[in-house]
């Protein structure tokens, strides 16, 4: 979860659902709806991920409300969460930079890019393998 689900947020789902596919199920949101990201597209495009369907959507609009782990990838994401009524088994905040926010020539802006999806890259592989590990599944 993150603030517009336009970047990190989906990244870091579309790694999860790469990474485990058919162990878990993968969703993301952010605070509000964005628009989406095309350095997000690229980026993850070069891994062998299409991201091009991806549509941001917000917490409002997620039909689940049980989650086995939420985490949350910008500093208004986890008051939100507290808003809303979702059953979580357990709750993870990363600080993962905005890479919208980097300012410089296309190169720079997109090697913060690149930079936010090897960190989530780790990050999600380590999290999910400990928790599959339990026997439990991401709703």
């Amino acid at each position: 979860m993150c603030s517009m689900n336009s970047v990190r947020s989906p990244i870091a789902a579309a790694l999860a659902r790469k990474m485990f596919p058919g162990r878990i199920i993968a969703r993301s949101a952010g605070v509000r709806a964005g628009k989406v990201d095309a350095f997000a597209q690229e980026v993850m495009e070069e891994i062998g991920i299409d991201m091009s369907v991806h549509s941001p959507h917000s917490l409002s609009e997620l039909i689940a409300s049980r989650f086995d782990l939420v985490v949350t990838l910008s500093d208004d994401a986890p008051e939100a969460l507290e808003k809303c009524n979702f059953a979580i088994g357990a709750q993870e905040h990363w600080e993962i930079d905005d890479p919208t926010e980097t300012e410089g020539n296309r190169d720079q802006r997109r090697a913060a890019y690149v930079r936010v999806r090897d960190e989530l890259e780790g990050r999600v592989r380590n999290s999910l393998e400990a928790l599959i590990a339990k026997g439990s599944q991401v709703n």
